[in-house]
């Protein structure tokens, strides 16, 4: 059976532009920057290399591109890697010049998006690496920062990994409270069939085995069992025999995901790869040409 075609990764442009003129206008304000404009001659020109100071995967250049373009003209943005590539320290991701004055004035804008998005799909790219080989897959969940959902998810695929929803009018996720609202794991089910159209996923959220096989027995089709121990989780994979895709979820840790994948779980969601990924160290040096 021949392999799955498979793309890269990719961001619509105009969430890239919008992303970067709210950040733009956040940082420079009604005044611009002073310090830049109080500094530096409007003659002058700068040339800069924008270098990883650690090992790490590449995710947002088009964004820091945008910084640069957007900041104001005459800059030259050349990435010399692409988006999901691994870096080591000392490696140059891209070189910037033009006028100093716009260089200076879009450098902080472009490297927190590029430290945050490179972060993310490092720590993705962990877990990934961590669960190699079980047939599992890592994805991620709605916990993202407000405003940066898209791009967060974004470097979660060039990490690796897959994305879970993007919003709540994606598909159906009956959670918990759903259930205790509604009356119940069959009632909830026998309601998300009976309100919507053919072509709506639609996963429930279960704590337990009680819970699980009553979904099952309702026609669930894809369960997300919550905070499941190992045990439980392969008694669960036991108990299913292939009827449902199964999520785990729930306290999900780089140092136990291993385990959880070789219950023979589908996917494993986790919020840590957005929520709790620590920035990679990118730094721009520059060369100040007169």
């Amino acid at each position: 059976m021949p392999s799955p075609v498979t793309f890269p990764p990719d961001l619509p442009p105009h969430i890239v532009d919008d992303a970067v003129r709210a950040a733009l206008v956040e940082d420079l304000g009604l005044a611009g920057d002073l310090t830049s404009q109080a500094t530096l001659p409007p003659a002058a020109t700068a040339a800069a290399a924008i270098i990883s100071r650690e090992r790490g995967i590449v995710a947002g250049l088009r964004l820091a591109a945008a910084a640069f373009r957007l900041i104001g003209d005459g800059i030259k943005f050349e990435p010399l890697v692409a988006d999901g590539t691994t870096i080591k320290p000392g490696d140059v991701v891209a070189r910037v010049s033009g006028p100093a004055r716009l260089v200076l004035s879009a450098e902080r804008t472009a490297l927190n998006f590029l430290t945050h998005l490179c972060g993310i799909a490092t720590l993705t790219a962990a877990f990934v690496e961590a669960i190699a080989g079980t047939g599992a897959k890592i994805t991620d969940t709605r916990k993202t920062l407000p405003g940066l959902r898209a791009l967060e998810k974004y470097a979660v695929r060039c990490g690796g990994g897959s994305n879970h929803r993007f919003g709540l009018g994606d598909a159906v996720l009956i959670k918990d409270n759903h259930i205790a609202v509604a009356g119940g794991v069959t009632q909830v089910l026998a309601a998300a069939k009976a309100n919507l159209g053919h072509l709506v996923a639609v996963e429930i959220e279960v704590d337990t085995l009680d819970q699980f096989e009553e979904a099952l027995a309702a026609g669930a089709k894809i369960v997300l069992l919550d905070n499941m121990d190992v045990a439980l989780l392969k008694r669960a994979v036991a108990i299913n025999a292939g009827r449902a895709v199964l999520e785990a979820s729930g306290g999900v840790k780089l140092d136990r995901v291993r385990a959880i994948a070789e219950t023979g779980v589908d996917y494993i969601s986790t919020s840590q790869i957005t929520a709790a990924a620590p920035p990679l160290d990118l730094g721009l040096d520059i060369e100040i040409r007169t």
